[in-house]
């Protein structure tokens, strides 16, 4: 066992006899008379998972109950990870304390696509500026996003009708895989648990299918240190979940993540209620570069623009952006304390754009933010909005014969 990595118990047990999603898998982990509580899930064929991230060095005991018991301890040594990333005050730190500053990019369906396409997006990354990834669980119906995944998070009932009780397990380790991959290069999945654009029921899922679904991927993704819980991408226009639905997710990924991930709920029209006290940071969509600072002192939390259009040449006005228009917005954004988040839709021949697909980048922006990160990460410290000193206009007591004086003073 190492600090910050994922420590995975593998047990063998009788399959569930009702849901394969809420199989009820309990461990305990002590360490110096503190305990750490989390959930286990079933993997198919038999196999219970428990995931633990321990955050300190030392002798851990463990003990399992439920579908599976076990006990024992484990040694937690120094590893290589920085741990979660956290919002500390209008910024992010990682865990450890080191400094993350984001710079992210959006590929909506990476792990939707064929194995040779993924292969050549993370090619892609390798060489690129960007440290966090926005993606979906769900695969994504859309303009640019016609094709089929190769499998989906759940298996069909006799009816054909999706089966949230029962997990399609290829599924899972294929997400698994791309998240893991992306944090060996030390980019962050900012993971989009719901979206709008669904030909396949994903979107409409009754309010017990969501609870149930959102259960089972929190049991076994927050062992993951390099996760964001992103409830929605657009969930203003997510017209089957209504507002309470949104606080009853809230409520329901607080129960299931015991480390406290990163929490944002991205919006289309009408932002989402950044003051509720889950939610860890803004995620928004729109250019106004110059709220920034109000927001961040309003909000007190960090502020990502994670839509400000995309660098392309596409026929929808937020995706032919110029690259130049793409690095002005970084800088807009960064230079007033908060952050961004790059996009490109070029058209091509085999509709493989980046922002829906992956593949490769085609635009220049990329060097420029490279740029722009280099600066950033040379800094001694975090940047603040500025505020700008407020004057006021007075005028003194006047004695008589005193001449009257606008003075301007900075108090």
């Amino acid at each position: 066992m190492k600090q910050y990595e994922v420590f995975e118990l593998v047990l063998n047990g009788q399959p569930p006899e009702g849901s394969e999603a809420l199989a009820e898998v309990n461990a305990v982990f002590s360490l110096d008379g503190q305990e750490k509580e989390v959930k286990g899930f079933y993997d198919g064929n038999g196999v219970y998972k428990v995931r633990f991230l321990p955050e300190k060095c030392g002798v851990y005991s463990w003990k399992v109950s439920g579908a599976v018991v076990d006990e024992g301890t484990e040694e937690c040594v120094p590893g290589d990870g920085h741990g979660l990333v956290r919002a500390e005050k209008t910024h992010f730190v990682y865990e450890d304390g080191s400094r993350y500053i984001p710079f992210g990019t959006t590929i909506y369906a990476l792990v939707h696509q064929e194995d040779a396409l993924v292969r050549e997006t993370m090619e892609s990354l390798k060489k690129a500026p960007f440290n966090k990834v926005r993606h979906c669980v769900f695969p994504k119906s859309y303009e640019f996003n016609q094709n089929e995944p190769p499998c989906f998070a759940f298996e069909k009932d006799g009816d054909g009708k999706w089966d949230v009780n029962r997990p399609n397990y290829k599924f899972w380790e294929r997400l698994e895989k791309a998240i893991l991959e992306l944090a060996d290069m030390g980019i962050e999945t900012d993971l989009i648990l719901f979206h709008p654009y669904d030909r396949w029921g994903f979107a409409t899922m009754t309010a017990e299918e969501n609870e149930i679904y959102l259960r089972y991927a929190i049991r076994r993704l927050a062992a993951f240190p390099s996760v964001w819980w992103s409830m929605a991408n657009e969930y203003d226009i997510c017209f089957a979940k209504t507002v309470e639905d949104w606080a009853r997710f809230e409520e329901i990924i607080k129960e299931e993540d015991p480390y406290g991930h990163l929490l944002s709920n991205h919006y289309c029209m009408k932002p989402y209620d950044n003051s509720r006290e889950n939610i860890t940071h803004l995620s928004m969509q729109n250019i106004l570069f110059y709220k920034a600072p109000q927001w961040i002192r309003e909000y007190k939390k960090p502020l990502i623009y994670d839509e400000c259009c995309y660098e392309g040449d596409i026929h929808l006005s937020w995706g032919n952006i110029s690259a130049e228009e793409m690095v002005h917005r970084f800088w807009c954004a960064y230079c007033d304390g908060a952050f961004a988040t790059h996009g490109e839709t070029f058209l091509s021949d085999d509709d493989v754009l980046w922002w829906a697909k992956g593949g490769k980048l085609k635009g220049k922006s990329p060097e420029g933010i490279a740029f722009l990160r280099e600066v950033m990460e040379s800094l001694p410290g975090a940047l603040e909005p500025w505020d700008e000193p407020v004057w006021t206009l007075y005028e003194p007591d006047l004695q008589d014969g005193d001449a009257p004086a606008d003075l301007m003073e900075n108090p």
